[in-house]
């Protein structure tokens, strides 16, 4: 893991949250049509449920050496894990999301579900990130492409007004930390 990497990104998503809060414009309020609006939508979605577990099966039933098809494990259980974090987080400071009333303010504990306080961290960011450290592990070649898709993850998700530019970070940062604990706790590839 590259603590220097895991420190600036959640000393930039404490610098955005300061800026935030004192009022830099960050909301873009854009909107999407068409083949862009379906696209941008699918890309949103890396890391979450379905596309993890698709990645999961394709590691499963690509890699014939038994130590590096336990990583197929491994990857469900590691952003299981980083959902299950970004979710607690969520609950217990409860950021109301850009554009709502009260936006980008921390209303505190709440373990009911709320969708439009539940912005901090960005649990799409946390498992896009979390999925792309494993993969690069596996299949390093294709570090670039996995990147991509897990920063334009990101990127949606403050792009479609869904979070804060502080919130994609520190969702970044959750992910890469999840990953990398997750490696190395089951000593994947």
């Amino acid at each position: 893991m590259n603590v220097t990497l895991l420190t600036c990104l959640v000393l930039a998503c404490g610098l955005m949250m300061l800026l935030e809060k004192r009022g830099l414009p960050t909301t873009l309020a854009l909107t999407f049509k068409g083949d862009v609006k379906r696209e941008t939508r699918w890309l949103a979605q890396y890391g979450q449920f379905v596309c993890s577990g698709l990645a999961a099966l394709l590691v499963w039933q690509l890699e014939p050496n038994h130590e590096r098809r336990k990583a197929a494990i491994v990857i469900v259980l590691a952003v299981s894990m980083a959902a299950l974090i970004a979710t607690l987080l969520k609950r217990l400071l409860s950021r109301v999301r850009p554009g709502r009333e009260n936006a980008g303010r921390f209303l505190g504990p709440s373990w009911r579900h709320a969708n439009y306080r539940e912005s901090f961290p960005s649990s799409h960011s946390a498992c896009a990130v979390t999925l792309s450290v494993m993969l690069v592990r596996l299949y390093p070649n294709a570090a670039a492409t996995f990147w991509t898709l897990a920063l334009l993850c990101a990127v949606l998700r403050y792009i479609m007004d869904a979070h804060w530019p502080s919130d994609v970070l520190g969702g970044i940062a959750l992910g890469y930390a999840v990953a990398y604990g997750a490696v190395r706790v089951f000593h994947v590839a």
